[in-house]
This record gives C-alpha cells, structure tokens and sequence, in this order.
C-alpha cells in the first residue's frame, strides 16, 4: 500500500481542476498544466478533492499510484504558487549577469556563457553571485537550475563553481609535502 497514494490531493484556492480520462488539467494564477496518468491507475474527483488509486493489486500499478498522485500535487502548487530554484556562484571573477531574458555568465572561461532559458521560465540576478530562477513547474525549473550548474560545477579543492543554495560542498584537504 502507498502511503503517499492513499491521501486525497486537495484542489487550493482560486484552482481549478479537471479531469478528461486520464488527463488532470489545472488552471490558477500561475498559468496551466496538464498531466496525463498512467493507465494503471484511476483517477477521480470527489467533493473538491482528487484521488487516485490503482487498478489492480500489480506492482507496475502500485508503482505509479504514488508517483502520480504526487505529479498532481506539483501541478496544483506550480499554478498557484509557482516554483523557485537559487543558485550561487563561488570563484574569483564568477559572476552572473541578466542581458535582456538571457543570463550572461562569466565562469573563467575565455568566453561569456549565455543561456537562453525556455518559456514559462524567468531568470533573475539580485546579487551577481546570484541567480534565482521561476516557473510553474517543477521539472522544467529544476531542469534549467542543473543546467545552469552544469556549466561550471563546484569542485571540493576550493568550491569555486555554481552550486544550489542549500547545497553543502564537502571539502577535500590539498596535497601535503
């Protein structure tokens, strides 16, 4: 049995849900998502709730039960609330800079890194050792974050590099004589 599955996903204030088949669409201040349910699992709407259950006792159906009812969870927070992702930069010389939607940064290569970010995300940078990055939904912001940090990630000699902001960077001692 899925703990996570069993609880009922409530629908937030000033949401509005839908279900078309397998299809769960949201619409709220954010903007709208859709996510489509597996067919192992059933998906229903009852008194301003929205549950989901398996179809049969397989373990692929038991497999997405959980996965899917949190999927609809993320859709309803991503259009009321939205998603953010901070990341840092460490490193002398690394900065981050906005160049109209595009994000100029300079990592201590012999070029500019610019990076176009896809719809339905904004970039912004309050500090040049910062850039914080929002959308509606969750996979594409987490996308664009570990994309950011690809470029120039942090290394454990001196951190320098783009890390998350709640990432902890374990350091290694250098080479002793």
């Amino acid at each position: 049995m899925s703990r996570i599955g069993k609880k009922p996903v409530a629908i937030p204030d000033g949401v509005t849900a839908s279900i078309d088949g397998q299809t769960v669409n949201a619409k709220g201040p954010k903007g709208e998502l859709s996510f489509v349910v597996n067919d192992q699992v059933l998906v229903a709407m009852e008194e301003g709730n929205v549950t989901v259950s398996p179809k049969d006792d397989s373990k692929t159906a038991r497999s997405f039960w959980g996965m899917s009812r949190t999927m609809i969870e993320n859709i309803f927070i991503g259009v009321k609330d939205g998603y953010e992702r901070r990341l840092e930069i460490n490193g002398v010389g690394y900065r981050a800079a906005m160049q109209g939607q595009n994000l100029q940064l300079s990592l201590g290569f012999s070029h500019e890194v610019v990076y176009n970010p896809p719809e339905g995300v904004s970039l912004a940078c309050p500090k040049p050792t910062e850039i914080v990055i929002t959308g509606h939904d969750k996979q594409v912001v987490g996308q664009v974050a570990a994309k950011i940090r690809s470029y120039r990630p942090p290394e454990p000699y001196k951190g320098k590099g783009v890390k998350y902001a709640e990432e902890t960077i374990f350091r290694k001692e250098g080479k002793k004589k």
